[in-house]
């Protein structure tokens, strides 16, 4: 069986819709995350990892707009809206619809949560990288303020697989 990610919300080259967008940088979206399921993962995974990343930030390693780890190997869905607000009043963890057990991290606006699309107006077309993460570890080292592309480099450590849907954004 082959580890695949599916989404309710995404299309795999197509267009990040609007609610994945960012207010929080000033967009008409609404900073959720969206929904995803996967399934097929191989033998031996522990928990899983969430990432949202864009590539084509102007910055080293890219823009990470969302990272979710020690999610529970039981756990193959996440909803759409899952975790924290932007302005951080919000719920989290799993009163924030995030398995018991899971580590949200700060991603790279500051926050722990999903923050959305915003590149720069004329920039082009950013992709955002939706990634699933198989891991072989039960729990990897992270706290909320461990930042999501810090972490990067200890799920890459552990992946046993991984499935992305990648979307694409501009702001014109």
């Amino acid at each position: 069986m082959t580890f695949e990610v599916t989404s309710q919300d995404l299309v795999d080259g197509g267009e990040l819709p609007r609610s994945q967008a960012s207010a929080y940088f000033g967009l008409d979206g609404q900073d959720l995350s969206p929904q995803v399921s996967w399934s097929g993962a191989p033998e031996g995974t522990r928990s899983f990892a969430v990432t949202v990343m864009d590539p084509d930030a102007k910055r080293a390693g890219g823009f990470c707009h969302w990272a979710v780890v020690n999610i529970p190997a039981a756990v193959d869905e996440l909803p759409e809206g899952a975790g924290g607000a932007p302005d951080g009043m919000g719920p989290s963890g799993d009163e924030a619809g995030l398995p018991v057990g899971s580590v949200e991290l700060t991603n790279d606006a500051g926050f722990a949560g999903f923050v959305g699309a915003g590149p720069p107006k004329g920039s082009g077309p950013h992709r955002y990288v939706l990634t699933v993460h198989a891991v072989g570890a039960e729990r990897l080292p992270a706290t909320p303020r461990s930042t999501g592309s810090r972490v990067l480099k200890d799920i890459r450590d552990h992946e046993l697989a991984s499935a992305s849907i990648t979307c694409t954004f501009e702001v014109r």
